[in-house]
């Protein structure tokens, strides 16, 4: 059975993040509330998200990102069966003009 991450503390967490209005502010606040290695992770899985979502091979995003096969293959597994979160941030990106392709 999974956890229910739909918390009051996971919603302050969130109304936490939401008031963070740079990306100098993001740094901020994520550097304390994070280790090193967790900010890292979940950036590599922002961009194998945004290299799948070009249609880069598993083998491309390996060698850009350092990835293993194990996280391009859940990061793809949310992509598809997911909530979309990937999909709605990457086109907000992109109408903002802040979504950078990947070479």
């Amino acid at each position: 059975m999974s956890k229910d991450i739909h918390t009051e503390a996971v919603d302050q967490l969130f109304q936490a993040i939401l008031t963070l209005k740079t990306v100098d502010e993001c740094y901020t606040f994520f550097e304390d509330a994070c280790t090193i290695n967790e900010l890292l992770s979940l950036s590599q899985r922002f961009e194998v998200a945004t290299m799948l979502r070009e249609n880069k091979t598993y083998l491309d995003i390996s060698k850009k990102t350092g990835a293993s096969t194990a996280t391009i293959s859940r990061v793809n597994r949310s992509l598809i069966y997911g909530n979309d979160g990937y999909e709605m941030v990457l086109t907000r990106m992109a109408a903002d003009g802040n979504y950078k392709p990947q070479e």
